[in-house]
């Protein structure tokens, strides 16, 4: 069995064996199926198999003479590509050496140091132990508060004496013992204070959680003495001002915004106060003392400079760092 022409799906074979040589054109693989049945019985069972090889790749084996042709024809074909087109040679990728990398060893002077965090109050003073206020650390602060907006003789009235300063807390006192030391005369002032809005003492602290607790730490000093809160929280400043007006206080613990305010619409004035205590040592969560927190320390700043300051010099007024 020889294929003699192949066209798409077109074939013509040639099929010799001992009944004849016969010449078969298949149009579809339809026609194969029907070669099959129709030629086995009459074809021999050895025949039939001698040549089953053959004709099961007759689609894609071609005859001697048409493949020599083909081959031919390919080659010529290639030659003349080859003369009119040179040769093009297509770089190959080398592929890329893999390293193993090793840990390199940091050398001090080679290495770019890091960004440095920018430093918070809290990790310095962790660091750092506390050391107890003084006189001297309140009139830095008003230097460098005042300092770049005001003129020299300006700043000249803002300077405070030695005399102006009670003996400052040294961190071994509580507040009621701190209070007997710096007042050994509580009660005689207590008993000659009678004027309305107005205290003897005044306390002021950073917020108003900080007041409750320096009202409580107080109680074996003041005795039966009425203490007034000075902060805003839960507390109206026309309710401050009422009770200001129609009862008598001898001391008052709060924040310097709202004694600031208290002042401005003369709801408190401080003519007959005598002390005045800063806060100064206390911190908090976060290791700041009041004049660590800015909202805190300018409020401060603008009470003393609002009449603290003239009152401190005149000698009516004496400043304890608490």
């Amino acid at each position: 069995m020889s294929v003699k022409y192949c066209l798409g799906i077109l074939c013509v074979l040639k099929v010799q064996c001992s009944k004849g040589s016969f010449l078969i054109l298949f149009t579809s693989p339809l026609s194969l199926f029907f070669f099959f049945f129709f030629f086995f019985p009459i074809l021999g069972k050895n025949d039939f198999c001698n040549d089953f090889l053959l004709f099961k790749n007759f689609f894609f084996d071609l005859s001697d003479d048409e493949a020599g042709e083909k081959a031919s024809e390919n080659r010529t074909a290639t030659h003349e590509d080859s003369d009119s087109k040179p040769a093009v040679t297509k770089k190959r990728k080398q592929p890329a050496e893999c390293f193993l990398s090793q840990p390199e060893e940091k050398q001090e002077t080679t290495v770019k140091a890091k960004r440095r965090k920018k430093k918070k109050i809290s990790d310095i003073l962790e660091k750092s132990a506390p050391k107890p206020g003084v006189p001297a650390d309140l009139q830095n602060l008003l230097n460098q508060h005042f300092g770049e907006n005001r003129s020299v003789i300006e700043r000249e009235e803002l300077k405070l004496s030695d005399s102006c300063f009670l003996p400052a807390n040294d961190l071994t006192h509580s507040f009621s013992s701190y209070l007997k030391e710096i007042c050994p005369k509580w009660a005689k002032l207590r008993k000659n204070h009678e004027e309305k809005k107005s205290v003897v003492m005044l306390v002021i602290c950073s917020s108003a959680l900080r007041s409750l607790e320096l009202i409580k730490s107080m109680t074996a000093f003041k005795g039966d003495c009425r203490v007034l809160k000075l902060f805003a929280k839960h507390i109206k400043i026309k309710e401050q001002i009422n009770m200001l007006e129609k009862g008598m206080f001898h001391i008052g613990v709060g924040t310097p915004g709202r004694v600031k305010a208290l002042v401005e619409q003369d709801g408190l004035c401080l003519n007959s106060t005598k002390y005045m205590i800063l806060d100064w040592n206390w911190r908090d969560q976060k290791l700041r003392r009041m004049m660590d927190i800015p909202e805190i320390k300018k409020e401060t700043m603008d009470l003393l400079e609002m009449c603290i300051i003239k009152l401190c010099r005149e000698g009516s007024v004496k400043l304890g760092l608490f």
